[in-house]
């Protein structure tokens, strides 16, 4: 059985060498960097299923790391820090980080953040492709295609777009939304939630400001609709 990589950034061992142990236990395959530099170095000789990325390193800022690892990867990204601002986390999900952990954490309760990241990364359970007008999304492929040609998509984009998908047109409500895609771990705002719906309008849209398939249903939630049989929007 392959194990599940994860690849701990982090420069203090007194955090990752216990850390490392218990998903070691877990039944992960655990590497540790102490440095973005290093991380780099892990992530292209053996590219993880998933980082836990702490924010303060030695030779930068996590936060840079995940900006960068975002443009190219979208492997799901844990941040771990000793912030614990409600700002700093939204900072941190609006660069593509999938989870925001504060220190100290429970290692119990990180390992179960871990899977359930996992799990919505794995395909859904309907299986089949949706067509939506010009855009068509594989779930198993977790590819999305805009008139043949490919849109790249970071995990979270990924499961926000195929919940949207899914509906067929009906409207998803944000805290629906927010359950679904962010889990149970999500703090109170769904600002982050906006910010990923511009994300993909401007991805996925010929005129973002004037979004024909991603249309706001303002106090309620997003719909996604073929812009040919949608029902007016009021956003």
């Amino acid at each position: 059985m392959v194990e599940t990589r994860v690849l701990i950034v982090e420069d203090e061992p007194g955090i990752s060498e216990p850390l490392s142990s218990h998903l070691a236990r877990e039944g992960f395959e655990p590497l540790v960097a102490p440095s973005a530099g290093a991380a780099r170095e892990a992530i292209r000789a053996a590219p993880p299923d998933l980082i836990l990325l702490d924010v303060m390193l030695p030779d930068g800022d996590g936060r840079d790391l995940c900006r960068e690892l975002r443009a190219t990867s979208d492997v799901p990204i844990v941040m771990l820090t000793a912030r614990g601002e409600d700002v700093d986390k939204i900072v941190g999900l609006e660069l593509g980080a999938d989870d925001y952990v504060v220190k100290p954490f429970s290692a119990g309760e990180l390992i179960a953040r871990i899977r359930a990241i996992l799990r919505r990364g794995r395909p859904r359970d309907v299986h089949a492709v949706i067509a939506v007008g010009d855009i068509r999304l594989d779930p198993d492929a977790r590819t999305v295609t805009k008139r043949g040609d490919l849109v790249p998509l970071a995990a979270r984009e990924f499961d926000l777009l195929a919940l949207l998908m899914a509906h067929g047109g009906t409207v998803v409500r944000r805290e629906a939304i927010m359950d679904e895609v962010w889990d149970e771990h999500w703090f109170g705002s769904t600002k982050t939630l906006d910010v990923h719906i511009a994300w993909l309008r401007k991805k996925l849209e010929d005129d973002p400001a004037n979004p024909r398939y991603i249309t706001t249903i303002r106090g309620v939630g997003f719909r996604f609709a073929d812009p040919e049989t949608a029902p007016a929007a009021d956003g």
